[in-house]
């Protein structure tokens, strides 16, 4: 365990998380949403602090940041927990685990790590960083001093707090625009829609290189609607930049659900290519 920086003290041991937009008020012994953030006497501690879930080497474009370093390997790391509970989640078995697993290791070494494997940058991603940012913090300190540059893979749900605390040190983020309906975000991921678009232009704001993701879901996002008002959105901050558009696969709790239709993702590019200079089409093989 270590302690978090993002959180407040509050009356009768409680605490409150500021790591992200749900801004858990949590009891003595008790976790946040996110399953990885413990109030422990008083103090809210980071369970998943060093242990690395997934650690793999991977072509930058795969986060996906097709206009960031293109060409280049990321050392890409991530733990458990998320603070969503979508139920197309792609990359559920570390995401919505809510206990501590993997290897523990040290800020130094992953840099050390992704210094020996020649790669250029430091993704953080496979699940939401949000939720072990004081570790993110700790690496891309040490990764900024040896010319390491470092990603965010992320749900845009950080708090503004979050974003201060490590915006100085975020070089580029893939932000998931995963609807542009508040009703998608209530019902199927637990959380709002208004926090995520907040920090898609926050970030944008402050400099940090920007790309947007929508996973495409048959009969849940995949309206002529949706993809306009996505497309205009992202638009009206600045048409350059990029907006992938993801194909679904079948996964979690949504398994009864159809691969998305070539037809859908392409009618999403050519409404998304009204507006935008960069439109992609992924998970497409």
């Amino acid at each position: 365990m270590h302690e978090c920086i993002l959180y407040k003290k509050l009356k009768d041991d409680e605490v409150q998380c500021i790591a992200c937009n749900h801004k858990c008020i949590i009891d003595e012994n008790m976790k946040g949403i996110c399953g990885v953030r413990k109030n422990v006497n008083g103090k809210l501690n980071l369970l998943v602090y060093g242990f690395i879930a997934s650690e793999n080497i991977d072509p930058i474009e795969k986060k996906p940041l097709y206009h960031f370093l293109p060409n280049t390997n990321t050392y890409s790391i991530g733990t458990v927990g998320c603070n969503f509970k979508c139920y197309f989640c792609q990359n559920y078995r570390t995401s919505q685990v809510r206990e501590s697993i993997g290897k523990e290791v040290s800020p130094k070494e992953i840099v050390d790590r992704a210094l020996k494997s020649g790669c250029k940058s430091i993704s953080y991603t496979y699940n939401e960083p949000t939720i072990f940012a004081e570790f993110v913090k700790e690496v891309a300190v040490i990764a900024r001093k040896k010319g390491i540059k470092n990603i965010l893979v992320t749900n845009g749900y950080m708090s503004k707090e979050c974003l201060d605390f490590l915006g100085n040190y975020i070089d580029a983020m893939n932000i998931d625009l995963k609807s542009s309906n508040e009703k998608f975000y209530n019902k199927i991921c637990g959380a709002k829609l208004s926090p995520v678009l907040h920090t898609i232009k926050d970030a944008y704001d402050r400099g940090i290189h920007i790309e947007i993701t929508t996973l495409i879901i048959p009969g849940e996002n995949n309206s002529v609607q949706e993809f306009e008002h996505i497309a205009q959105f992202i638009a009206h901050i600045d048409r350059n930049i990029p907006w992938h558009i993801s194909r679904f696969f079948p996964m979690y709790k949504m398994r009864d659900k159809e691969i998305t239709s070539l037809d859908s993702l392409k009618k999403a590019e050519s409404i998304g290519k009204k507006y935008l200079k960069n439109v992609y089409i992924g998970n497409v093989w």
